[in-house]
């Protein structure tokens, strides 16, 4: 890209994710020239007390524009795959929150605190790793650099906004019927769901589709994704994705064994070390990481590091992030602040 001293930005999409890459960009100074907003249909939008006016999306809006970021919307196809070859075609670089291009060979998948060198190799298009990818990578990257790593068991739990903005208000919904004693109502309201299942005071194991081996695709997307980050497929990484009553911050529990023998105060040493991470690890004090706390926030939140007591090579982790921004939007930004730098 060629350097300039501003750029001129189009975001796609005025969902969660859209929304908190107005935020970002806006927060983090990014160097704008003109910005331009695009979703399905023309409308104003107030984001912290900014009106955006929002323009229906089409071929010849991206002419002009220098990075076009794309919301996307995890478990469909994104607006990426019918308007990132006009955007292209218009001389912008893509980067893409949606799964449509992570996968392809030709498409860097990055985190900027992990493998931005990646970001040399793009061809008009980069894309964003899926939320729950993001946040395990950034805490595992440091000890795979360090100690290696032969095996991977998670279990994620995630936030109803990780399912767009219909799944949240399903959970308000149904707070507020349950809340009212109105339980009747929840199941009146079922054929409406945003999710599969009845989220408050319930959690489920089903997040996308189910395809191999009885995985589903969220499962397979933390599996394949890491193996591209990091470069190293002989990883053995299995997940279960779970649906949590939160409204923002994934937490995730990340069982690894390492190729070299690790303490877990090296590991606290190297993730305190380790850019985009906070460690939080006194559980004797209650302190670990919470979804709570981690929403609105930057950072990796990374605690309740332990050895697995029967195996040497074994260790635990308690991973938390806020989804929205650093499982997606902000990591977005970021790469667009690689891109320019």
């Amino acid at each position: 890209m060629k350097k300039k001293t501003k750029y001129n930005v189009a975001v796609v999409g005025v969902g969660a994710v859209g929304i908190e890459m107005l935020r970002c960009l806006k927060k983090r100074k990014f160097p704008m020239g003109e910005l331009r907003v695009f979703a399905r249909s023309s409308r104003d939008i107030n984001v912290d007390g900014e009106i955006y006016s929002v323009k229906p999306i089409s071929s010849e809006g991206f002419c002009g524009i220098d990075i076009a970021l794309f919301a996307g919307t995890e478990g469909e196809k994104g607006a990426a795959l019918t308007y990132a070859k006009d955007a292209l075609n218009c001389g912008a670089v893509v980067i893409d929150n949606g799964a449509d291009f992570r996968m392809d060979p030709k498409v860097p998948l990055v985190i900027p605190e992990v493998n931005p060198q990646d970001i040399k190799t793009h061809k008009g298009i980069i894309a964003n790793p899926n939320c729950s990818t993001i946040q395990m990578v950034v805490a595992l990257s440091p000890i795979y650099k360090k100690a290696g790593i032969k095996r991977v068991i998670v279990t994620t739990l995630q936030a109803s906004s990780g399912a767009g903005k219909a799944a949240v208000e399903q959970l308000r919904q149904e707070n507020s019927l349950i809340a009212g004693n109105n339980y009747a109502n929840v199941h009146v309201h079922a054929q409406s769901r945003a999710m599969p299942q009845q989220l408050a005071y319930n959690v489920f194991p089903h997040i996308g589709g189910f395809i191999d081996d009885d995985y589903t695709s969220e499962e397979w997307k933390l599996v394949k994704e890491t193996h591209k980050i990091l470069h190293d497929n002989k990883i053995k990484l299995s997940a279960t994705t779970v649906r949590v009553p939160v409204r923002t911050g994934h937490s995730e529990a990340v069982y690894l064994e390492t190729r070299k023998i690790i303490s877990p105060d090296a590991v606290r040493k190297i993730l305190s070390k380790s850019p985009g991470v906070i460690v939080i690890d006194d559980p004797k004090k209650n302190l670990y990481p919470m979804p709570k706390d981690a929403e609105g926030k930057a950072q990796t939140f990374v605690g309740r590091i332990r050895k697995d007591p029967f195996v040497k090579n074994g260790l635990w982790l308690w991973v938390v992030a806020d989804n929205l921004l650093k499982g997606a939007a902000l990591n977005a930004v970021q790469i667009a602040e690689c891109l320019v730098s």
